[in-house]
């Protein structure tokens, strides 16, 4: 009868581990400053990629991503969404095929962008602008680490030298890295390595580093530090764009697919992040499309740069891939989601519903 209690004592321990385990989940909550749905969801664009006002290397860009068709179009430019993400998460956003993902703020930039993703409410009347002031917001990353199962588990990594004011770093106790800020505390031979590179490395722009940095400090801060909320926001395809320079813009967003697919391999071998991490994909902004040279721009007077998509695999994902079907998705609802998955109830004032899917 002893034995027999053990087995089955035994049991229970295992049986209520696995299950702590299953409802422990992970959040990789990913953002491509305005890259569009257009080449996300069909490649390089036929009135861009020869456009000799936006590339210089017409040949090698057009060797590198045009294809035939729109579908081999885009695997060519983002091969890690489209032949992997799409088989095991979902892609929203393809308004060629009725799915919409739009913003709910009405300024179609960045600060009001972000401010919308991670707070899940936009918030037209104080955030009006990309000046550095601290967001009187409470984003979820500062909600979940303010809470004792989120405590020193959160972090935030970005390209852009404005996050840690979006974040509000300060209030928030959240660490955030971003602009051409260095790794600091206990670091790694690689980290160490980064610190001395970003320095070297001089970036095109005064207020934005290059996405390798953001994204290797990120991985660092993984293996070191593994975090249960974690925000990666990937900069150089807005910049890029902004310059004119449709070649680089197409080139980062390659990268950036290799980046994120290199995320994802990490979390399958890493037994804190295995089976239990859910990715999120997303911008904080769309680009115009008519007349041809607003793909440069964004705002509120730009025609569809409040058009905008989303990216989700990994834990709990229904693998429905491409959505073919109409729907009327909004970036406050990226929050809400993030915290349901979490198991945090949702704060009052919050406008975003979470996904149902």
């Amino acid at each position: 009868m002893k034995n027999k209690m053990l087995l089955l004592m035994a049991a229970l321990v295992a049986f209520l581990k696995i299950s702590a385990q299953d409802s422990d989940t992970k959040v990789i909550l990913i953002t491509l400053d305005g890259y569009r749905w257009q080449e996300l969801f069909t490649g390089a664009d036929p009135l861009l990629i020869g456009n000799k006002d936006y590339v210089h290397e017409v040949d090698a860009l057009k060797n590198a991503f045009w294809r035939e068709t729109p579908e081999e179009r885009r695997e060519a430019l983002m091969p890690f969404f489209w032949t992997q993400v799409a088989k095991m998460g979902q892609l929203h956003g393809n308004r060629t095929l009725g799915s919409k993902v739009n913003l709910t703020n009405t300024m179609w930039f960045s600060y009001p962008g972000y401010n919308e993703i991670l707070t899940g409410t936009a918030d037209d009347k104080n955030i009006r602008s990309n000046d550095k002031i601290e967001n009187p917001n409470v984003t979820i990353l500062e909600l979940y680490n303010n809470m004792p199962e989120g405590k020193g588990k959160v972090a935030a990594f970005g390209s852009w030298d404005v996050f840690p004011f979006i974040i509000n770093e300060e209030r928030s106790g959240v660490p955030v890295n971003a602009g051409f800020e260095t790794a600091t505390g206990n670091l790694s031979e690689r980290e160490k390595f980064l610190n001395e590179l970003q320095g070297q490395i001089p970036s095109p722009w005064g207020s934005v580093r290059l996405d390798a940095f953001t994204h290797h400090y990120a991985l660092e801060h993984m293996k070191k530090e593994h975090p249960k909320l974690l925000y990666i926001s990937y900069g150089e395809t807005d910049d890029f764009a902004h310059d004119g320079d449709y070649q680089a813009y197409l080139n980062s967003a390659h990268n950036t697919d290799a980046l994120i697919k290199e995320l994802w391999d990490f979390t399958q071998q890493d037994q804190f992040y295995k089976d239990q991490t859910l990715f999120i994909i997303t911008t904080d902004h769309g680009r115009g499309t008519e007349p041809l040279d607003t793909w440069r721009s964004h705002g509120s007077e730009v025609n569809g740069a409040g058009e905008v998509w989303m990216v989700t695999f990994g834990k709990d994902v229904k693998p429905t891939g491409e959505v073919k079907s109409e729907e009327q998705l909004y970036s406050n609802q990226f929050a809400p989601t993030i915290l349901k998955k979490l198991n945090v109830a949702l704060p009052k004032e919050m406008k975003g519903q979470p996904l149902k899917n």
